[in-house]
């Protein structure tokens, strides 16, 4: 199991916030040869233990808020590659195509259960960085997992090719299998080809067309101390630190001042609803002092037992003209999935309520224009995105709270999230953190500027809007995974055609041993 745990180990690593994207390729590769002449239940565990070595590290930070809860969730992540690795055939023909639509199809699984689904730490958010990155104006970051897989397949035909190669040569010093040889090296340079192709595809596919114009924007980070849960902050401080940073804007707009000001998520805590609280109209007031549209995340209790996550709207006339409520909540971070079980196993103090889910497709209208908002976790859902931008959107904003963490691996990862999101919908994005990173990410995924964490921060810049549509944008994510499931069927039946599963390699070995033991007893003359 060594070749596996190494396999997802490197996967981690290029993940944020090592960022190593091109040990992807490889990682796939050595996964891909693990495979080869493994049983259903061989290939079922190889992908299980290279699902630890990713989500192990990958999803550590989960342990920040429950460490059994967090050690469970990494073993069921596991699971998603486990179940792909399971379903690959484990002759040499088909496993590439195999491979790469089971990871798609199993990524896909993930995204939605359990618990709704975790998208975090997902395989595409290493390529944000990366010359794949174009590709999620075409098919959204389950594209890119495709890719990765698909290449590093190709990668391992050449790679085993050569050595298995080199190995006859210094056996028999001789070439023997000429034209096999030269068919698995043009099977791996073909897929090679292919990841290349797709990747020059999206470099030039649609992204967002033209812009139709431009606006002024602020992120505005209030700063303070990192790794501290909600309940051990002050709301108060919070909001206060938010209202401190953004009095510093002109000081800092260089004589243009924003039309849109975005606060982070969760900066002001209620304990009831805003409409008509004294908070309500200092935050309109403040609107009115900025001329600008003014975005801020607000809780809200609701009852002893629920609360709400939204963000909130105020127009340069200081009125409150629109909201949103967060749809994609996180499990063990923001409610407790069947809590009454949970209870039972673990203290459940540190979440006492649970966040309603909201609806909508996340446009706000406001005077700046229509804003498609993530919340936070929502940046990771693509889904998310898609339907904004189909609604509507001509700018994506994500109010974010990433204080309770305190390490960059999850600051770092969501930034990554927010540049696919961008190049998969070509908008642009503006993203707000009470604690960092606060940034602003243009339509093609380039980060344009970035605070640090921990500090006081704003970032004032101007972004464009856009109405032009990516091919991701009019076709979700359907079509790769109606190509993932040919891939997976089409691979099963070449494998069973040519016999080369398994039960096929058993087979053909019977018959080696049939032909040998009749040549050696047939009777000399």
């Amino acid at each position: 199991m060594i070749p596996s745990l190494a396999a997802g180990v490197a996967l981690a690593l290029s993940l944020p916030p090592w960022g190593f994207w091109i040990l992807a390729f490889p990682a796939a590769g050595l996964m891909w040869w693990r495979l080869g002449g493994l049983g259903m239940r061989g290939r079922l565990l190889a992908g299980w233990v290279m699902g630890l070595g990713m989500f192990v590290p990958g999803l550590w930070w989960v342990t920040t808020f429950n460490t059994y809860g967090g050690l469970v969730l990494m073993a069921v992540e596991s699971l998603a590659p486990a179940l792909a690795c399971a379903v690959v055939p484990g002759g040499t023909r088909g496993r590439t195509a195999a491979l790469a639509g089971a990871m798609v199809l199993t990524e896909a699984l993930r995204s939605i259960w359990p618990f709704g689904g975790l998208p975090m730490g997902g395989l595409s958010l290493s390529q944000a960085s990366g010359p794949l990155a174009g590709a999620a104006r075409v098919g959204g970051p389950l594209l890119l997992v495709g890719l990765v897989w698909f290449g590093g397949g190709g990668l391992g035909i050449l790679a085993t090719t050569v050595a298995a190669r080199v190995t006859d040569d210094r056996a028999h010093g001789s070439r023997r299998e000429g034209s096999q040889t030269l068919r698995r090296v043009l099977a791996g340079a073909a897929a090679v080809v292919v990841v290349a192709g797709v990747a020059t595809w999206g470099a030039v596919a649609p992204d967002g067309g033209p812009a139709i114009g431009t606006l002024r924007a602020a992120a505005v980070q209030g700063g303070g101390v990192r790794g501290l849960r909600k309940s051990e902050v002050d709301p108060a401080t919070v909001t206060a630190a938010q209202f401190a940073a953004t009095t510093e804007i002109s000081s800092q707009d260089q004589g243009r001042p924003p039309t849109l000001v975005v606060w982070p998520e969760d900066v002001v805590s209620l304990d009831t609803l805003i409409a008509g609280t004294p908070v309500e109209r200092q935050l309109g007031a403040l609107a009115v002092s900025l001329h600008a549209t003014l975005l801020v995340g607000v809780t809200e209790t609701v009852s002893t037992q629920s609360f709400r996550n939204e963000v909130v709207a105020f127009s340069p006339a200081g009125k409150l003209v629109a909201h949103y409520e967060k749809v994609h909540r996180v499990p063990f971070g923001e409610y407790i999935p069947y809590r009454g079980f949970f209870k039972h196993l673990a203290n459940l103090s540190s979440v006492p309520l649970d966040a309603i889910p909201g609806h909508g497709n996340g446009v706000l209208h406001t005077p700046a224009g229509p804003l498609g908002t993530l919340i936070s976790y929502e940046v990771f859902d693509a889904r998310r995105g898609l339907v904004a931008t189909r609604a509507g959107a001509e700018l994506l904003v994500d109010p974010t709270n990433t204080s309770s963490y305190l390490t960059s691996q999850v600051p770092t990862q969501e930034i990554a999230a927010a540049r696919l999101q961008a190049i998969s919908e070509g908008r642009d994005v503006v993203q707000a953190a009470p604690t960092g990173f606060s940034a602003v990410i243009d339509y093609r995924g380039r980060v344009l500027a970035r605070t640090d964490l921990a500090v006081r921060a704003l970032v004032i810049r101007d972004v464009e809007l856009r109405k032009g549509r990516t091919i991701y944008e009019r076709f979700g994510d359907l079509p790769v995974l109606v190509l993932g499931g040919i891939l997976v069927a089409g691979a099963w039946l070449v494998a069973l055609a040519t016999d080369t599963g398994p039960a096929g390699a058993r087979s053909s070995r019977r018959r080696r041993r049939v032909i040998v033991e009749r040549r050696w007893k047939r009777p000399t003359t």
